[in-house]
């Protein structure tokens, strides 16, 4: 082989390599920026084992609210049609958390229950997230949540996708 095929050949396998070196790191690089957002049910059926973090969806049960008297801890149930997950999270809460308020907690499992990082409430009663929306209909397959999402996309000033 001639000295310049050889070095156009040494070029071409440098920027192969150099591309799926650069490829793998963005690859890497995105999954540990995901959050997935599962429910309490999909959460007790197992489909939060293989996620390291993901947010957690669903309404804060009524009368669950525990707040520590000597540090900004707090602990809550968030609860959809199929199951009920404890959640615990240190810091301070959007003012509109309360009970029986959509919420979505960004966090990890530690044994049976939720560890959050982060709170988010909804920031009115027509208001829902369609992640979280589509994944409570999905829960609720034939109930109520159906129709209750139909209505919210048939009120005024809800946007079409």
């Amino acid at each position: 082989m001639n000295p310049t095929r050889k070095r156009r050949l040494t070029i071409v396998v440098s920027i192969l390599v150099a591309a799926s070196i650069a490829t793998v790191l963005v690859v890497l690089a995105l999954q540990n920026n995901m959050n997935y957002l599962l429910t309490p049910s999909q959460v007790q059926s197992g489909e939060a084992v293989s996620y390291k973090t993901f947010r957690l969806g669903g309404m804060v049960k009524a009368g669950s609210i525990q707040r520590a008297s000597d540090s900004l801890k707090v602990t809550f149930t968030v609860v959809d049609a199929g199951g009920t997950m404890p959640v615990e999270y240190t810091g301070i809460l959007p003012d509109l958390f309360r009970d029986n308020q959509s919420v979505i907690a960004t966090g990890h499992m530690d044994n049976a229950h939720f560890v959050a990082t982060e709170v988010l409430a909804k920031h009115d009663e027509t208001y829902m997230p369609k992640e979280l929306k589509d994944a409570m209909a999905k829960a609720h397959e034939g109930k109520k949540v159906e129709e209750a999402a139909a209505a919210q996309d048939n009120m005024p000033g809800n946007p079409r996708p």
